[in-house]
């Protein structure tokens, strides 16, 4: 028995443009972080919207990056990678990781951490991982990475993104 409205039968309906899934997804706001890695020495970075937990046991989460970014190439060579959870004040970083800067490194305070560069006066946490796997999501890679440490500033709150827009979480 069931209740409610019958689904509609389809039959390999086509997918939204692309447009309209940007659209859709706008509407899901989320914390801004800069995935970071470092590779024969030079750091390497991007924003990175696209973040989500996997799993506590083992501890995994999950980083998606467009499968063309210098960034992914780096990280995959090293295995390793920080993700840098932005505080509310740090619009001005995650715009510039977002950016084509080649520069980006100089123009921030970063520290060499365990397994990436991490923007300590820019992050309200941290997290270290080490790549266990990747999958092929077309145009972006999905990468795991198991957390190795984490570093927490529970003094600031999170900058967000949602709707085209930064926004600052309101405690």
């Amino acid at each position: 028995m069931t209740h409610g409205h019958p689904t509609p039968h389809l039959t390999h309906p086509e997918p939204v443009q692309p447009d309209e899934f940007r659209s859709l997804m706008s509407d899901f706001p989320t914390g801004v972080a800069v995935v970071t890695t470092i590779d024969e020495g030079q750091p390497w970075g991007m924003t990175c919207s696209s973040l989500c937990s996997l799993s506590v046991s083992p501890p995994t989460l999950l980083v998606c990056l467009r499968a063309e970014s210098p960034t992914l190439g780096a990280l995959l060579r090293q295995g390793t990678f920080a993700v840098n959870l932005l505080h509310g004040d740090a619009r001005a970083v995650g715009e510039l990781f977002s950016s084509g800067a080649t520069d980006r490194f100089d123009q921030v305070t970063w520290s060499a951490g365990a397994t990436g560069p991490h923007l300590t006066e820019h992050a309200h946490a941290i997290a270290d991982c080490r790549v266990t796997r990747t999958v092929d999501g077309g145009s972006h890679v999905i990468v795991f990475g198991e957390v190795v440490h984490v570093s927490r500033d529970d003094l600031r709150s999170p900058l967000l993104y949602g709707r085209r827009g930064y926004h600052t979480w309101a405690s």
